[in-house]
């Protein structure tokens, strides 16, 4: 990559990692709200599923804005985006303007994994632990 090609990679992971980072932090000191939440969408161990989910984004966010491990961690926080998705966001089996509301969260979360896909593809760039 040349350098412009790097900076904007190092902007892109910081700009991707913050939601997760703040979003993984959040869960930490909500942390029964955030359970009960997942026990409200009929998730099986919801205590177990938001402790991983404070993993995937704490722990993965980290790792992407850093840039160690960048691959990895944005194919784990694509597969929770992906999931995430598919069981919070479902729009359409909403109406009015919740359906609009978790229509934009759903297109917003299928952005976020587009660009986890670039991290895959074509690494952290330079400016990263990784050094690719």
């Amino acid at each position: 990559m040349n350098p412009p090609n790097n900076g904007a990679a190092l902007l892109g992971r910081i700009l991707m990692s913050a939601i997760f980072v703040i979003s993984g932090a959040g869960k930490i000191f909500k942390f029964a709200g955030t359970a009960g939440y997942i026990a409200s969408k009929g998730l099986p161990v919801p205590e177990v599923m938001a402790a991983l989910a404070i993993v995937v984004e704490l722990g993965g966010g980290l790792l992407l804005l850093v840039g160690w491990k960048a691959r990895w961690a944005a194919a784990a926080l694509f597969v929770f985006t992906a999931v995430a998705s598919l069981f919070f966001h479902n729009f359409w089996s909403m109406s009015g303007a919740e359906a609009a509301s978790n229509q934009i969260q759903f297109l917003k979360n299928i952005a976020m994994m587009g660009g986890m896909l670039m991290v895959i593809a074509f690494g952290p760039g330079r400016y990263s632990v990784d050094r690719r």
